[in-house]
């Protein structure tokens, strides 16, 4: 029998030469309680759970309803002017300690004669993000003299050392109280123009601001990826070195990939990839 409760609908329990078999969706690997947890409960204390058991675990509302989904299962489309001017804004992470370097700062590398860091925040100033929030941590002062004169808004992230999480928190909390959703974008990917940031924003207003979005190459995820409002709450919850792609699987939500070419899968985390990509390291 299905599992008329969300998250948990797909849970399916068997049996199999009189074992109980869990067939378990995506909401196992939640750290929210959820229905996997119900009936794995009942089997470890030795309980038998019947169809009749499962069906009425969806009676009366017994899971609230989850922080990332405070919005009705079938809300009213929102008017087309409405959705077309949903505002998005970006974060762009510039803390880390560019490790594999062996020293320099890749965010200071310059392309073209110009800071990295800076090349891609003026790609974010360029597209229809109405804003741009810079997180920064490793050699902060050095990074914010990069960006000089950009209208850029900044957030400190001190304890960048603990991994990406920080900096998403960091970021997600300077995002303005009126974004429908915020594009994150790595602060080490040169090939990322504004016209490909605009492409995301335009995919995440024609889903009405409830999908995520995310840039892909041939087939294959990539960045930037763009969150809706509806995710900001369990990024608060974040730990260690892991961003926010487990949460977009663990929560159920749509993704809509939008093709940007090999932009989208072009860091450089090693001087090797950062001169093949056209930039000269600096002190």
């Amino acid at each position: 029998a299905g599992m008329p409760v969300d998250p948990g609908n797909l849970l399916v329990l068997g049996a199999l030469a009189g074992k109980r078999v869990i067939g378990a969706p995506g909401c196992a690997r939640s750290p929210k309680e959820n229905g996997f947890d119900w009936v794995l409960d009942r089997l470890i204390a030795g309980l038998d759970v019947t169809a009749n058991d499962i069906a009425s675990m969806g009676v009366g509302g017994l899971l609230v309803e989850i922080p990332t989904r405070p919005q009705p299962r079938e809300p009213l489309p929102a008017p087309k002017s409405e959705s077309a001017e949903l505002k998005v804004d970006i974060v762009l992470l510039a803390a880390g300690r560019s490790s594999r370097m062996g020293g320099p700062n890749k965010l200071l590398a310059l392309f073209d004669g110009k800071p990295l860091v800076r090349r891609s925040a003026e790609s974010a100033l360029g597209s229809k993000a109405s804003g741009t929030v810079v997180v920064t941590g490793h050699q902060r002062e050095r990074v914010r003299a990069a960006l000089s004169g950009l209208d850029v808004t900044f957030a400190d992230n001190p304890d960048f050392a603990e991994g990406l999480s920080s900096s998403l928190k960091a970021g997600i909390a300077s995002v303005s109280g009126d974004a429908a959703g915020a594009m994150i974008v790595l602060g080490d990917m040169p090939g990322i123009a504004s016209a490909d940031l605009d492409r995301l924003i335009d995919a995440f207003r024609k889903s009405e601001g409830r999908s995520v979005v995310r840039a892909s190459h041939e087939g294959k995820r990539g960045n930037p990826v763009l969150l809706p409002r509806s995710l900001f709450a369990a990024i608060a919850h974040l730990e260690g070195d892991t961003g926010a792609r487990h949460l977009v699987e663990a929560e159920g939500l749509d993704v809509t990939d939008v093709e940007i070419g090999k932009a989208a899968s072009i860091d450089v985390d090693t001087p090797e990839a950062l001169v093949g990509a056209g930039g000269v390291l600096q002190d």
